[in-house]
């Protein structure tokens, strides 16, 4: 692996003449080690295409590019494309793409449903747009392997009684894992927190729970998270102004008006929109 130093990746900023954005979270990594466990964790074969988020210098890029059929790289920083362009010239497995993964239109590069893996180190602010975007969308991937903050890592894989609205929003479309912790050590320049390598594997929801009306999932989860520390019959009150009706709707799915959101697990929250009151 061709891993750049920390004194590597000075001089190359100095080179263009920039400096790492804050904004944009830039963080490079420069150990081999956690880099080697990003692709391993990826499952990667020669047929795969990639998508990979905010590739930066590249350090990723190159690794993927030598292990899979194609590598399709966002990025944002107009001035880090131009960095690309020159160091990765070589690669012509390599589409390079000035972007915003927000608004990033996925068919018109050929990314189909579940026929391509997602595999980035992704500034912390993208976390949980990116992954909602990439599992609601139509044309999902079938894998997804990121290095993300910690923290966020441990709340979207959280279980009850520790659920938030990112755990379910992640959980009601796929199996969240984390499969290493990262020290901020490892990053140049260094975070003020430390990562996590995130592995989520999209789950056929209609599967695994029946049909579910999403829209009036969201809004039921969304009511319910709405205060914290508040008990789910108060929260949910937002939505159904009859008290009693609220608490046979509560009682018919077996949840306790007593209990907070974070208690309640993605099939209660299933059979909430299953079985629904007249909003």
């Amino acid at each position: 692996m061709d891993l750049l130093s920390s004194k590597e990746i000075k001089n190359i900023l100095n080179k263009y003449d920039i400096r790492p954005s804050k904004t944009m979270g830039q963080n490079f990594l420069i150990n081999e080690p956690i880099l080697k466990k990003i692709i391993e964790s990826a499952n990667l074969n020669d047929n795969d295409v990639v998508l990979e988020v905010g590739p930066g210098l590249g350090v990723l890029t190159k690794e993927l590019a030598f292990r899979v059929k194609k590598v399709v790289a966002v990025e944002k920083d107009r001035v880090m494309v131009e960095i690309l362009k020159e160091t990765l010239s070589n690669y012509k497995n390599i589409e390079i793409i000035q972007d915003d993964i927000l608004k990033f239109d996925f068919t018109k590069y050929g990314l189909k449903n579940k026929e391509y893996k997602v595999v980035a180190n992704i500034p912390y602010y993208l976390t949980s747009p990116l992954i909602r975007k990439l599992l609601e969308n139509e044309n999902a991937p079938s894998d997804i392997t990121l290095l993300v903050q910690k923290e966020v890592a441990q709340r979207i894989c959280s279980d009850p009684p520790d659920m938030s609205l990112l755990s379910v929003s992640v959980q009601i479309y796929a199996r969240p894992q984390i499969v290493s912790y990262v020290s901020k050590e490892y990053f140049v320049p260094k975070p003020k927190v430390d990562s996590a390598i995130l592995k989520i594997t999209p789950e056929n929801y209609i599967k695994k729970y029946g049909q579910i009306d999403m829209n009036l999932f969201f809004k039921i989860v969304k009511a319910g998270f709405s205060q914290k520390r508040k008990q789910i019959r108060n929260n949910l009150s937002s939505l159904i102004n009859d008290k009693n009706q609220l608490d046979m709707w509560l009682s018919k799915n077996k949840i306790n008006p007593k209990q907070r959101a974070e208690t309640l697990s993605i099939n209660d929250w299933v059979n909430l929109t299953k079985n629904p009151p007249l909003f």
